[in-house]
């Protein structure tokens, strides 16, 4: 069955959350399915004498699983605005998938969470973009036709669901839970419909 690779880094659990709402979205939809990943490390990242499962929590990602991908939402807490520096690195791995051109033209979307409310959600969100851009990746939106993007006050945004966690790392509500699943249930479709064409 084909999936789409549900990718996300996280350190204090909100982007691995919505992660899941998202990967719970696409597999509402008939016909594919979701794999949850998460990347390692800094230091340990494709190096053959670590394991690549982790002490708990999702699998780190290979390559392939990246490159066999039918789709892709990829998640990252914000780092000064940017993807956290173990997404860039994972990404930063598959340039033998960008010059084969084995991306072009997968569906794709993007999520976030950060501590503030001004902690760059937006420019964490649009650093993630400019990657799947280089792999000619068609990239997903969340339409204001979404009505819980409407009465978000915490997160949201039409670039990709978002969160803010706050200094205690609150749990998502349950509004950004629905928007993260109806991304994920669109993000699907969009693949389903790209894979019939």
């Amino acid at each position: 069955m084909p999936y789409i690779l549900v990718l996300f880094a996280s350190r204090h659990g909100s982007t691995e959350t919505l992660a899941h709402n998202i990967a719970e979205g696409i597999e509402s939809i008939e016909g594919i399915s979701a794999l949850v990943r998460t990347v390692a490390p800094i230091g340990t990242s494709f190096n053959p004498e670590i394991s690549d499962i982790p002490e708990q929590g999702s699998l780190y990602c290979s390559v392939e699983e990246f490159a066999n991908a039918s789709g892709l939402a990829l998640g990252s807490p914000g780092r000064f605005g940017n993807m956290a520096a173990e997404l860039k690195f994972f990404l930063e791995q598959t340039s033998t998938q960008w010059l084969s051109g084995k991306m072009i033209g997968k569906p794709a979307t993007v999520f976030t969470s950060t501590t503030t409310v001004h902690g760059g959600q937006e420019s964490t969100l649009l650093s993630m973009m400019n990657p799947l851009f280089h792999h000619g990746m068609t990239l997903m939106s969340v339409p204001y036709t979404e009505p819980r993007l409407h009465a978000q006050s915490g997160g949201g945004t039409p670039y990709g669901v978002s969160h803010v966690a706050g200094p205690h790392h609150n749990a998502i509500d349950s509004e950004t839970a629905m928007l993260a699943k109806q991304q994920g249930k669109r993000l699907a479709q969009l693949a389903l419909r790209i894979m019939n064409d």
